[in-house]
């Protein structure tokens, strides 16, 4: 399968960041519809924040998905507790 590297499956940045964005203009667009059809400017407004929180998400934390981080060293001596 093209992409998995060790048992992980990398993600492309630009195809992931297209697919997300896709989701907050879609609701933007429909709390634009909703304000336009009902003039409710309160569930206008909550869609629209919500669409920018989620666009401000996506975009600090898109470019960290395939980031592994720290990992602590494995101690191959160690063994749990039984219990007994």
């Amino acid at each position: 399968m093209a992409g998995r590297t060790a048992g992980r499956i990398r993600v492309e940045f630009r195809l992931m960041s297209k697919r997300y964005f896709l989701l907050p203009i879609g609701i933007g667009v429909v709390a634009i519809v909703y304000w336009a059809l009902s003039y409710d400017m309160a569930g206008a407004t909550m869609l629209g924040v919500f669409a920018l929180a989620m666009a401000l998400f996506g975009s600090i934390l898109l470019p960290t998905v395939n980031d592994v981080g720290p990992t602590a060293p494995v101690d191959p001596d160690w063994e749990p507790r039984r219990r007994g």
